[in-house]
């Protein structure tokens, strides 16, 4: 697979309904999750970006990754490669073009990584990030529950 048969560009609206599947066949989201598309687009205007990889030709979004600000840090999200487009480089090229438009917002980026997620964190620790120790994360999705 050759990576000039990709690019990266901004998400719009009408890609919603097929990121969520993606999403959903990844595991890294859904609508359980508060992954809306009026959530997508309130990052956006608060200054994030939703980046997607997609195939040229098809136009198949292959790749996803999902930068939020919070006025402190950028944080890096929902980020995968469809399966069968895995082990060619997609993941570093959109990891690469993420990270520089994160440099952009001129803020620490964060991310969380599944500890049994062996490639996405050999890949992490590759482009710079570092292990912050013992930190467990924690949620609440079910606001009611407050």
């Amino acid at each position: 697979m050759k990576q000039p048969c990709f690019y990266i560009r901004e998400f719009t609206e009408s890609d919603y309904p097929e990121i969520q599947l993606l999403w959903e066949s990844l595991g890294l989201g859904g609508i359980q999750r508060g992954d809306d598309l009026q959530i997508i687009n309130c990052t956006v205007k608060l200054g994030g970006q939703l980046l997607l990889l997609v195939e040229r030709g098809s136009e198949i979004i292959i790749g996803t990754s999902w930068l939020t600000v919070d006025g402190r840090r950028t944080y890096l999200h929902h980020f995968g490669i469809r399966a069968d487009f895995q082990g060619n480089g997609l993941g570093k090229m959109l990891l690469d073009e993420s990270l520089k438009l994160a440099k952009t917002f001129g803020m620490q980026i964060k991310l969380e990584v599944h500890k049994d997620n062996i490639k996405a964190l050999g890949l992490y620790t590759k482009a710079g990030f570092a292990y912050l120790g013992d930190y467990h994360t924690y949620i609440i999705r079910d606001i009611s529950l407050i």
